[in-house]
């Protein structure tokens, strides 16, 4: 929900960078892949990070009127 401090960031590009080409890893966010960017915050660690997940990544949208709770009638 909010922007990652450089640390975390940091932190962030060493996860992506020891999984690139060598093992796959599923993202998740509520946010559309062209709002990452700015929730990443610092410019050179979210080029590095952005360019390591978006070029070679499969982005499969999921979205509707009725949560996946309704869907599938679970209580809450």
């Amino acid at each position: 929900m909010t922007s990652l401090t450089e640390s975390e960031a940091r932190d962030f590009l060493e996860i992506v960078e020891a999984r690139h080409q060598v093992a796959s890893t599923i993202f998740c966010s509520q946010f559309e892949t062209q709002g990452w960017y700015e929730k990443i915050g610092e410019d050179t660690l979210a080029d590095a990070i952005l360019d390591r997940i978006i070029h070679d990544s499969y982005n499969i949208l999921i979205d509707g009127e009725m949560s996946m709770k309704e869907r599938h009638g679970i209580k809450y």
